[in-house]
């Protein structure tokens, strides 16, 4: 990495050479911006060269004076947010300039640059895309632009905290999404242990966003491996257009009519300054802080982890229960199983006892009682006979004697007792972010920017697990140099997971510390026979058998608990040692240590300004490094190092025809991956402009993604230590858990076994083998076809529709698998999580139409979406979890009077099922109202708003397993925005 940071540095050193030789005179452009009606000053203005890089903004009072060596005559542009461009041609040193800006809203004049990686007008994109500019941003009625996503066409999240959200086009939606991209100031957002954004919890702040552009569907033509459902692409504000101080204040509360919480208070401070010198050097620092009371995970429903389906019953119906939100009870033995176990420990511990003279007390037993099943003053007799060394094993043993012989004891499963999300997960939810850049303009065409991004915050993640996310942090840092028809960068991310750790991990220790599961279980099962033997019915005896287990429980809130729960988050998961001679002396953990580097460099020029615009022509190639580091917490890396190596190179060109009535644009790009073989993705695009500011669009695009570094090298304990995730690779699958010459038995037909031996002497002839991949888990691919049209039909409507057709071909899936470790005699099993690639293809397809309407300084909105899932291969799990209808509806004015606006937005979604490797369900249709009104202050370039989401509290879930969320009512007070 050094060397190429070198490199640059070479290279920033060979241009202001350049610079300082040629180096022209420079001239001063100096004054005011004002607004046409009210002939105020406007501050915050941006005034730049036209064609060229830099410029400046206005001051407090609308001034404004810079100087440049750009050549003469250039064209001066001013524009501001909400107000229409003006342009004054600057011929000499230029005084006293009075430029005044008209408040106008214009559909379909958006410039976008992710659809082709080239400047385009939104009309004119050759694929779906949607954007949300700094005065929408400015405008939205949701506590946050990011929470605003959701309004745009056909975008959907999963909310699994306050602040986690994990967004999602096109279908396949999941809790952390691998299969869309995030980037921020062209830097991949993702955290490289995880393969996806953790949201915008470390990502860029409100003050400081200047636009995000989102790409429905795949894009690796352009953007290489991942995004294969969207691509969103957030753009920071530039300092030498965007300068002075500005600051917001937020205050608001939420778990409003919680029956688990009562009301909290949520305050969030956003904070930016920046500042150009002579449209030469830039600045800009940003600062934002959220603190509040994350959403509670309360679903209880009764789960079957060998299926990951809801059931029947609840604690007090189902010895067997296991909570959705309540983790410890994942842990469950068979009642029969720990019996027998109990036994034939007792019959060789007595046989070394007794030198051997007792070789098997049940056998003396069965020779004493005969047929009969020994009353308790028979036992007391047996007792009185043995040696005195020997009677308390013999005592403990004989109610698992007698359970046996009267057959008292059921062929079931019992599950600890566990405890609830709330007591385990830290709800304190806090985000903290800071960023700053330097700029440098060497030219009026080249730019170099160094850049961080840091961030840290506590929030909970749903995976195969509930995760809490606590004191984690994320850094990315950037070098850049850019021109008008190129850019160079390097960049890192460096992720650490503070203190976070596994909640059902957590639950299960904090279990083991109270009393070990080796002594539980059989107190459990021998006050259960106890009990029947004196005439209790099944279900009191089960009441009691819990009660005298749970004896000696460690109790939420008091400072025994407190103290097992801190000890256990103060080790990580790789530390954990059972000893099982002292368990007392066994050491617990459930904290990860996550200290996972991404490293990325990539380049493009664009030889379309040396080609006379003839054609349009881009080149560009990248490489990353994942450099991974858990510690044996997360991937297979306690004894041995991960790196893995990508790269990859694309070209585009593209052509106008036709009078310029057609443009057809070619792309193709090729990556490699160290682990598999390399890929190629071609993209074709077509735009025919059927009127003007009518264009009908048609597209194929091809996207895959890797399996994600967890795919490929996870192997984690999870479920409270009932299963294992094992990356799909053959070193892991093979090579450390030879699941090849030990091969493994299916989901089904280990669930059938058991079924067996529900009812009586289990069958093994039941079990059918798994046969795994002899190549392991290998990259999905998809190629897509979708028509639209985006036209104005009046110059106050604006139509944009499309319909598409997938195909996904190695789908990434995974598969439940069981392992006998044991004996065909005395099977033991083991459960593996393995992620496969589906055989066969999945399609799925899908439409949406989106309106924009204006008349004065009214806008109304409106979207339909559309998904579906077509042809599934045999045996697969669906999980293409995403409604087939939701749509949203959206009014607002600026100015309804003076200084006064408001805005609303009304969202709704059908029910639909979600299918995960942490819970399945169904997820009920919902609605949700965001409202805000806000005031202007222009006399102190202030502005009050007062707003919510959810105005309605009607509470709701984006996917099963998830906390629900209600309302969030706040006030926020904006200076300078």
């Amino acid at each position: 990495m050094s060397r190429i940071y070198t490199q640059v540095f070479y290279v920033l050193l060979f241009v202001c050479a350049i610079h300082s030789a040629v180096q022209a005179q420079s001239i001063t452009v100096s004054g005011t911006v004002k607004d046409r009606q009210s002939k105020e000053g406007l501050a915050g203005v941006s005034l730049i060269i036209k064609g060229q890089s830099g410029g400046t903004a206005s001051a407090a009072n609308g001034s404004f004076s810079f100087s440049t060596t750009a050549k003469l005559p250039f064209t001066l542009v001013a524009s501001y947010v909400g107000y229409g461009s003006v342009e004054q041609q600057i011929t000499s040193n230029t005084s006293g300039i009075i430029l005044e800006l008209e408040t106008v809203v214009v559909l379909g004049g958006d410039v976008v640059v992710s659809a082709s990686r080239t400047p385009e007008r939104i009309l004119e994109s050759p694929v779906s895309i949607e954007r949300m500019s700094a005065a929408s941003i400015r405008d939205i009625a949701a506590p946050s632009f990011y929470d605003a996503l959701n309004n745009m066409k056909g975008v959907e999240s999963s909310m699994q905290s306050l602040t986690f959200k994990s967004i999602n086009t096109r279908g396949f939606n999941s809790n952390g999404n691998t299969r869309f991209n995030q980037y921020i100031d062209g830097m991949d957002n993702q955290a490289p242990g995880l393969n996806f954004s953790v949201g915008n919890i470390v990502g860029i702040t409100e003050l400081d966003i200047d636009n995000v552009e989102l790409l429905p569907g795949a894009s690796s033509a352009l953007y290489g491996a991942g995004g294969i459902n969207g691509t969103l692409l957030m753009t920071s504000k530039d300092p030498f257009k965007y300068q002075g101080p500005s600051f917001q204040f937020k205050t608001g509360i939420n778990h409003v009519n919680d029956d688990n919480s009562s009301v909290q208070q949520f305050n969030q401070l956003d904070v930016r300054v920046a500042k150009s010198w002579n449209n030469k050097f830039g600045v800009k620092a940003a600062f934002s802080f959220l603190q509040a009371k994350d959403w509670i995970g309360n679903n209880f429903s009764n789960f079957d982890r060998n299926s990951r389906t809801a059931k029947s019953g609840d604690r007090n119906s189902d010895t067997n229960y296991d909570g959705i939100n309540s983790y410890g009870d994942e842990v469950s033995q068979n009642m029969r199983n720990v019996a027998l176990s109990v036994q034939n420990a007792t019959i060789a511990g007595i046989n070394a006892g007794s030198g051997g003279a007792i070789p098997n007390i049940k056998a003396l037993m069965d020779g004493a009682f005969g047929a009969a099943i020994p009353n308790t003053v028979q036992q007391a007799g047996f007792l009185a006979g043995l040696p005195a060394a020997l009677r308390p094993a013999v005592q403990n043993y004989l109610p698992f004697y007698v359970g046996l012989k009267a057959n008292l004891i059921p062929d079931q499963n019992v599950s600890r007792t566990g405890y609830n999300e709330e007591s385990l997960v830290d709800y304190n939810t806090k985000s903290l972010k800071a960023s700053g850049a330097v700029y440098y303009n060497f030219t009026n065409t080249i730019q170099a920017v160094a850049q961080a991004n840091w961030g840290t915050g506590t929030s909970v993640y749903t995976g195969s697990d509930r995760y809490s996310l606590r004191n984690f942090n994320i850094g990315q840092y950037k070098v850049e140099l850019k021109g008008q028809d190129f850019y160079l960068k390097g960049y890192t991310t460096q992720e650490r997971s503070g203190d976070s750790y596994i909640s059902s991990i957590l639950g299960s220790y904090i279990n083991e510390v109270s009393k070990p599961s080796t002594t539980w279980f059989p107190q459990y099962i021998g006050n259960y026979v106890g009990a029947r033997a004196a005439g209790q019915t099944d279900a009191a005896a089960h009441v009691l058998a819990r009660g005298v287990a749970n004896q000696g429980r460690l109790i939420p809130g008091t400072p025994q608990f407190e103290n097992a729960k801190n000890a256990i988050l103060n080790n990580t998961i790789s530390s954990t040692a059972i000893n099982a001679q002292d368990p007392t002396k066994s050491v617990y953990g459930a904290k990860f240590d996550d200290k996972s580097n991404l490293y990325h460099y990539e380049g493009m020029y664009n030889f379309t300004n040396a080609f006379n615009n003839v054609v349009e022509f881009q080149v560009g190639a990248s490489y990353r490094l994942y450099d991974l580091n858990s510690a044996g917490t997360i991937f297979n890396d306690l004894y041995e190092s991960i790196d893995i190596d990508e790269y990859g190179a694309f070209a585009q060109i593209g052509k106008k025809l036709f009078n310029d009535k057609v443009k057809i644009t070619f792309a193709g790009r090729y990556d490699k991956s160290q682990n598999f073989e390399g890929r190629f993705t071609p993209r074709i695009t077509g735009v025919f402009t059927v009127a003007k500011n009518n264009n009908i669009r048609a597209s194929y695009q091809t996207g895959y993604r890797n399996p994600t570094t967890q795919n490929q090298y996870i192997d984690l304990s999870v479920g409270g230590g009932s299963q294992r995730l094992i990356g799909g690779l053959p070193e892991i699958i093979f090579g450390k858990y030879k699941l090849d010459t030990n091969r493994p038995f299916t989901d089904v037909s280990y669930r059938a076994f058991l079924a067996s031996a529900a009812t009586g002497t289990p069958n093994p002839a039941l079990l059918q083998q798994y046969t795994l991949d002899s190549r392991g888990v290998r990259p999905e691919s998809v190629q897509s076809y979708e028509l639209g049209y985006k036209g104005l039909i009046m110059p106050n409507l604006l139509i944009d529709a499309y319909g598409y057709y997938n195909i996904y071909k190695d789908f990434i899936t995974a598969v439940d698998v069981y392992q006998n470790v044991g004996t065909p005699a005395s099977p033991t099993f083991v459960k593996f999580g393995i992620p496969v690639n589906a055989t066969g293809e999945v399609t799925s397809y899908g439409a949406a139409l989106g309106l924009d309407y204006l008349i004065n300084k009214w806008t109304m909105s409106g979207n339909l979406s559309y998904n579906q899932i077509g042809d599934l291969p045999v045996n697969y799990i669906n999980d293409f979890n995403t409604p087939k209808i939701r749509f949203n509806l959206g009014l607002g004015n600026r100015e309804i009077i003076k200084n006064f606006g408001f805005n609303v937005n009304y969202r709704w979604q059908d029910k639909f099922y979600w299918n995960s490797s942490f819970a399945s369900g169904d997820v009920p249709a919902y609605s949700s109202l965001d409202a805000q009104v806000s005031l202007q202050i222009p006399s102190v370039k202030s502005s009050i708003k007062l707003g919510g989401s959810n105005v309605m509290n009607k509470y709701y879930i984006t996917s099963y397993g998830n906390p629900a969320a209600g309302a969030i009512y706040y006030i926020a007070y904006s200076f300078n925005p």
